[in-house]
């Protein structure tokens, strides 16, 4: 059987780090939480469970995700957010898989509740990804968000596990609404790093598009009330990110106007 690291990285997870740490306590040889200098209660809380506990600035999810993994005293390990957990069906799964492993590399099914509500709809569920693996073969990539582990194996694909990984992502829409504007931010200077603009047109039409095919083709409605905030939220991010998008690549225009004037 091989042994498995739990690494979790947290910044003022005071809310969600007890359910996230007892989750994993069948599962993990040994847990590591790196936290980003949180003023809460999460480091306390953490150790009280067992955990071991670094502190390290945060430099972007991927650079942080990196940096637990690499904590790891382990080959294989389970990477979370704070603010997930794992479902009984996938414990047993991830205990099968500690038996034997056939794969560098596993994707689980991520459930989000969303303000008390199990969202199985609109586009979020099942939202699959590469949360377990063996570190040798491979790191986390991406630029400032988005972050996806990726083998550095040619051709390997991760293998699909049972049950779910439950996200409890938003208790209010308020919560909802910092992480739009914080996420549209990120996004929009990444795009504009990539040297991507958005047209009028897009941002007219894009968070239209974006309801109607979460909301309607991607049955939204079947989640109710909460459904309907969810596609109704999502489709303000995607405007909230184009017209940021805009912006920022016209005062980095204007900004190369003064240089060249200059």
């Amino acid at each position: 059987m091989i042994k498995l690291s739990v690494v979790v990285i947290t910044f003022n997870e005071e809310k969600n780090i007890l359910r996230c740490l007892q989750s994993v306590k069948n599962v993990a040889d040994e847990i590591i939480v790196l936290d980003s200098q949180s003023t809460d209660q999460t480091v306390s809380l953490a150790r009280q469970l067992g955990a071991v506990v670094h502190t390290r600035a945060f430099t972007g999810y991927v650079d942080q995700k990196n940096a637990a993994a690499a904590l790891a005293g382990n080959e294989w390990v389970l990477s979370l957010d704070a603010d997930e957990a794992l479902s009984p069906e996938l414990e047993k799964e991830i205990l099968r898989v500690k038996e034997n492993p056939g794969a560098v590399a596993y994707r689980l099914n991520r459930l989000t509740n969303y303000c008390g509500k199990w969202i199985r709809h609109c586009g979020w569920y099942p939202d699959r990804v590469t949360r377990l693996f063996n570190r040798a073969k491979g790191k986390w990539e991406g630029l400032l968000i988005h972050e996806k582990w990726e083998s550095a194996e040619k051709g390997s694909k991760p293998a699909d596990l049972q049950g779910d990984l439950y996200h409890y992502s938003y208790y209010t829409f308020s919560d909802h609404i910092r992480k739009i504007q914080l996420f549209s931010e990120i996004m929009a200077k990444e795009a504009v790093m990539k040297g991507k603009n958005c047209s009028l047109f897009k941002l007219w039409f894009g968070p239209k598009w974006n309801f109607f095919n979460d909301y309607i083709l991607k049955a939204g409605f079947l989640d109710g009330y909460y459904g309907y905030m969810v596609c109704k939220y999502s489709s303000w991010a995607a405007f909230s990110k184009y017209s940021k998008i805009r912006q920022y690549n016209r005062l980095k225009e204007e900004a190369h106007l003064q240089k060249n004037e200059g």
